[in-house]
């Protein structure tokens, strides 16, 4: 299994979700917790709550088109695990985000730059979890 190494892209997109959590925190005076978001989407509590949710969630997705639009391709996608495991990591992924109380974006992002203890927390127990994951499927089981 061969990892791609690509500091420049990484760099740009950790400088804008860096720049959309000041931005969403400085104007809305909210965190940018993904997991959050999309919660109060599904159910929220007045109509400009669900705007700004609609509006967020959708610039996250569409992503892909903008690719479209300015190189003319969709950007290319592969994703070397079966429907199974993808469904298998979702659900294990929900139950992660309910016991932590937020998920990644939500700690690691804004958690950390509020120096919360519990988002320490929890960015250390997700940060252990991927390393024995790596760990385990690339030396243990091989693939």
């Amino acid at each position: 299994m061969e990892t791609a190494f690509t500091p420049w892209q990484s760099l740009g997109g950790g400088a804008l979700i860096g720049l959309s959590a000041v931005l969403l925190m400085g104007l809305h005076g909210r965190i940018f917790g993904a997991t959050g978001i999309l919660t109060g989407l599904i159910a929220p509590t007045s109509r400009p709550d669900f705007i700004w949710r609609a509006m967020l969630l959708l610039g996250m997705v569409s992503g892909p088109l903008l690719v479209l639009a300015v190189t003319g391709s969709m950007p290319a996608i592969d994703v070397p695990v079966s429907l199974v495991a993808l469904l298998i990591g979702g659900f294990l992924v929900g139950v992660g985000v309910t016991f932590s109380s937020g998920c990644t974006s939500g700690h690691g992002v804004c958690g950390l730059a509020r120096l919360s203890p519990r988002s320490l927390a929890s960015v250390l127990t997700f940060m252990a979890a991927t390393a024995a994951t790596v760990f385990i499927i690339r030396h243990v089981i091989g693939a």
